[in-house]
């Protein structure tokens, strides 16, 4: 019950739904709260000091950011309500341009994700697409709506870890400064990872395991299969597990398959919806890329959370037939080895499961109070933009 109280405290649940009543819209603020927005036309976001370069007549819309620099900025404190950003939509910029934020006085980043993959997209790929958090209009530049408070100062940085200088970055981050916020506040995090490949039985980490107190706000994962067990199968039967409060070997909430995840059944095509959505499919993309945020159906947490991803593939035993004996691999049903003498009689178009190694990487997102969990290094520059899967 607090967890929800703290939600609805921060304004967080009618900003993350989407939808304002009437009457909050002509609600007035309360007299320390005002208005900032924050860009090249004005960096600190002060007030009468916006567009102040070439005499007011569009002076400095944006920089660049070389090779092995960092470029940053500070506002606060206060609420970020909205980051509209752009770049070119090459890979150097897209998985080479890394994201972070720090909120009050951590050192240690509550954000860090490539730029892309942190505004909802997977994969180096520029996709057109709505969700009630981040959208893409035309496929040429990134929004998020995640309401992000702070009780001191937020320090966003952008750094380029590609070869090749970013010409050209212009970004607007719109936030409110002098907001009432609880003593006990949960903050955004945002946290990066990839496995190329995974291991099979081995659960694909979408959100190691954090303490704190906050809720997990959802996912977007892409899907790269690989090897023997990529076409003509079925990439998507794992389970997503979410661990809660002290869950060990069992969680306390598990989905059914993959396509169920995101709201869908018996595969998965394109859509985007508030909440969730498949941006990326299969034949037609070459990799699978795919979101679900959890805003009506909150999945709060008091004292620590981990979420897991399945690499469950499934297949006909006439498709598994097709395979060289080397390949055959070990069934979820009874967890021995595929065989055509036994698994593939009477009908060849039954259906059998396998875990398999795949190609995954996900960017998660969740509120949590302070101090923000130490992860590792991300993956170097090279590592990221290898093996893509684009066509």
């Amino acid at each position: 019950m607090r967890s929800a109280i703290l939600v609805v405290r921060l304004g967080v649940l009618v900003g993350l739904l989407g939808s304002v009543s009437a009457q909050n819209l002509f609600d007035l603020p309360a007299p320390d709260v005002e208005t900032r927005w924050l860009s090249f036309e004005n960096r600190t976001g002060e007030k009468g000091q916006g567009g102040i370069a070439n005499q007011g007549r569009k002076g400095s819309p944006a920089t660049s950011v070389k090779a092995g620099e960092t470029f940053t900025m500070v506002a606060g404190p206060g609420v970020i309500r909205r980051i509209w950003l752009t770049v070119r939509g090459d890979v150097e910029n897209l998985r080479g341009l890394v994201i972070r934020a720090y909120w009050d006085d951590s050192t240690v980043p509550s954000i860090e994700a490539p730029l892309q993959d942190f505004f909802g997209i997977p994969l180096g790929r520029q996709v057109k697409f709505e969700s009630a958090l981040f959208s893409n209009p035309e496929g040429r530049s990134f929004n998020c709506l995640v309401p992000m408070p702070f009780k001191k100062k937020a320090l966003i940085t952008i750094e380029n870890q590609s070869p090749r200088d970013c010409s050209a970055l212009f970004y607007d981050v719109d936030c409110t400064v002098g907001d009432r916020l609880p003593d006990e506040l949960a903050y955004f995090h945002a946290r990066y990872s990839r496995e190329n490949p995974t291991t099979p039985k081995k659960d694909f980490e979408i959100l190691p395991q954090v303490s704190g107190k906050g809720r997990f706000l959802g996912c977007n994962v892409g899907v790269r299969p690989v090897g023997a067990y990529a076409e003509p199968f079925w990439f998507g039967e794992g389970e997503m597990k979410i661990y809660v409060d002290g869950d060990q070997q069992y969680p306390t909430l598990v989905g059914t398959g993959t396509e169920d995840l995101v709201g869908s059944a018996w595969g998965l095509g394109k859509f985007n919806h508030l909440y969730q959505g498949c941006l990326l499919s299969g034949k037609e993309d070459g990799v699978w890329g795919f979101y679900r945020y959890h805003v009506p159906d909150p999945v709060y947490f008091h004292k620590s959370v981990r979420v897991t991803l399945q690499q469950i593939v499934g297949g006909t035993a006439a498709q598994l037939s097709k395979l060289q004996a080397k390949d055959y691999p070990e069934l979820v049903a009874d967890h021995k080895a595929f065989s055509p003498a036994t698994h593939g009689r009477g009908d060849e178009g039954s259906w059998h499961n396998f875990e398999a190694p795949q190609d995954v990487s996900c960017t998660a997102y969740w509120y949590q109070t302070l101090p923000a969990p130490m992860f590792p290094p991300l993956e170097p520059y090279a590592e990221r933009i290898e093996d893509l899967g684009r066509k």
